[in-house]
């Protein structure tokens, strides 16, 4: 992407890349990339389409969109995800926040009154973004994020800091392990892609860390060793919800059921997919 002896202006490189990049999300991955190297929102570009760009925004621009071609996530080549209107920063060492997640947040909320003082645990938070959401929605409560991930948790604890987020600790270990206490509320974005599907072999997932994507022959793993430690630190009548795949939801139920729990119900995402099961101690 050169020039060719006139300026060259946002429109003309939205429309070069949106063709460059050839896939369903071409546009909006251009769209970002491009406001990031500006260091502008999204909404420049639509207010400024006859901007030109200087020399040097044109070759970081080039440089990201070479990488994106590549394979690499926007998320990682921005370093930050939005998740519940929420900036987050994100690395190679968290999965990147995804739409459907917010299923489980917005079943979380829905549980926990306004203005209540309730105590809520968010098991493998990664980047922090289903912690951070829960918190910023319910600043009474005492929110527990905990991840086996070191490197993850950093991320996480830097995303509160910059939102002054100042309800959640942030506890290292593998799922209950750092727990004390009890709960009202289990919540979990767990791995639960089998560890042979082959999809792990492609697109963005390539990029993320793998002990946050595959969990096991069946990608049940995480979400049996959730279940039943959970329901140790959960309080009587206290919620365990878990988001999981799109075809899990026949076992995900099982799973509850042998573990003990009641009201046991599964949520769609806004894709019509089952993506959350629930239930209670």
């Amino acid at each position: 992407m050169t020039r060719t002896g006139k300026p060259v202006t946002i429109a003309h490189l939205l429309a070069q890349a949106t063709a460059r990049l050839n896939t369903d999300t071409a546009r909006l991955d251009a769209e970002v990339l491009l406001a990031h190297v500006l260091d502008k929102p999204r909404s420049h570009l639509f207010a400024w389409p006859d901007n030109t760009l200087d020399d040097t925004q044109l070759q970081r621009f080039e440089q990201a969109l070479a990488r994106r071609l590549a394979g690499e996530p926007v998320a990682h080549l921005t370093g930050q995800r939005e998740f519940w209107s929420l900036p987050l920063r994100v690395t190679q060492d968290t999965l990147i926040p995804r739409p459907e997640t917010e299923t489980l947040v917005t079943q979380a909320l829905d549980v926990i009154p306004t203005g209540s003082q309730l105590a809520i645990a968010d098991l493998g938070t990664g980047s922090g973004a289903v912690a951070l959401a829960i918190a910023s929605e319910r600043p009474d409560c005492r929110v527990v994020a905990t991840d086996s991930s070191a490197a993850a948790l950093a991320v996480a604890r830097s995303n509160a800091q910059t939102l002054h987020t100042n309800n959640i600790e942030f506890l290292q270990g593998d799922w209950c392990t750092a727990l004390q206490g009890t709960f009202d509320l289990v919540v979990s974005n767990p791995p639960y892609i089998a560890a042979l599907d082959p999809h792990l072999e492609t697109g963005d997932v390539r990029f993320e860390p793998r002990s946050a994507l595959a969990a096991g022959e069946t990608g049940m793993d995480a979400l049996g060793a959730i279940a039943h430690c959970a329901a140790e630190h959960l309080n009587a009548g206290g919620w365990l919800m878990m988001e999981h795949g799109y075809d899990q939801s026949d076992a995900a139920r099982k799973l509850l059921e042998s573990a003990g729990y009641r009201d046991i119900d599964d949520i769609r995402d806004d894709a019509g997919l089952d993506r959350v099961i629930r239930g209670r101690k």
